[in-house]
């Protein structure tokens, strides 16, 4: 019996059914949005416990190595220089925590009272706080009446986050973390002083040599590392972190030969 359809010229024998086009279709849609989302990988996040890291371990490394140096050109006993080095990290950690949590949390009031003042204007004068948004959307480049639409839409879903990220810029990426900075810093400020602090201890005869070349290679490293924590060019870091460094040790150790001391 002949078949109930006949294939029309240009039709395939073997066409695709209508069912399984379609799932070929859904299966097209999905990869088509895997690679429109590619990741992106941004470092912007990183910025408030990496500068703190960053500054507290290389100024460990620096502090630390240029108080052995200096110490140990004066002439004192092994002992003594070993004493001056545990205690340079112990006040030197206490110092950079308590410094960064004064600093941060300076910022941080300063956010909240800016916070509190764009929320009284927002609910006293909703109007002009609405077309002042706006006009910050119209120096961006919108047209006056998407800017509008715009300042309106953010507004209805939450006035004062877009008041605080577009008019003052402050977003929870960049926000004052007064704890995570003083512990970033202070941890750290101990991580980078133990270096050359170990280095002293373990060659105690060649302690200046040694202090100097440990400290090197650590801040080559430390320098790249925060580079490339960063995304900047990492040899460009590091020499720029090795360049201070040795001119601080130089100079420590320039003093410490002005005082004889043999005990």
């Amino acid at each position: 019996m002949a078949s109930g359809r006949t294939a029309f010229a240009g039709e395939s024998q073997f066409a695709i059914p209508a069912r399984h086009r379609l799932g070929w279709h859904f299966l097209d849609i999905a990869l088509t949005r895997m690679r429109i989302r590619h990741p992106e990988i941004h470092r912007s996040d990183r910025t408030g416990w990496l500068r703190a890291s960053v500054l507290g371990a290389n100024d460990g490394i620096v502090s630390t190595a240029g108080l052995l140096v200096g110490v140990a050109a004066s002439g004192v006993s092994a002992q003594a220089l070993l004493a001056t080095g545990v205690a340079g990290l112990v006040a030197g950690a206490i110092s950079m925590a308590a410094g960064e949590y004064v600093s941060v949390s300076s910022q941080a009031d300063t956010e909240r009272a800016d916070l509190t003042l764009e929320k009284r204007e927002l609910a006293e004068d909703p109007h002009n706080e609405l077309t002042e948004l706006a006009l910050i959307y119209e120096r961006r480049g919108l047209t006056a009446a998407l800017a509008h639409q715009v300042a309106e839409q953010l507004t209805a879903h939450d006035a004062l986050a877009a008041h605080a990220r577009d008019e003052l810029g402050i977003t929870d990426t960049f926000r004052a973390r007064p704890v995570q900075a003083a512990l970033a810093s202070a941890g750290a400020f101990s991580v980078g002083a133990l270096v050359p602090l170990l280095v002293a201890w373990a060659f105690a005869a060649q302690t200046t040599v040694a202090v100097v070349a440990a400290t090197l290679i650590a801040l080559l490293v430390s320098g790249a590392l925060a580079a490339w924590a960063g995304g900047a060019p990492m040899l460009r870091g590091a020499l720029r972190v090795v360049f201070w460094g040795a001119l601080a040790m130089a100079i420590t150790h320039a003093v410490g030969l002005l005082f004889n001391v043999r005990v």
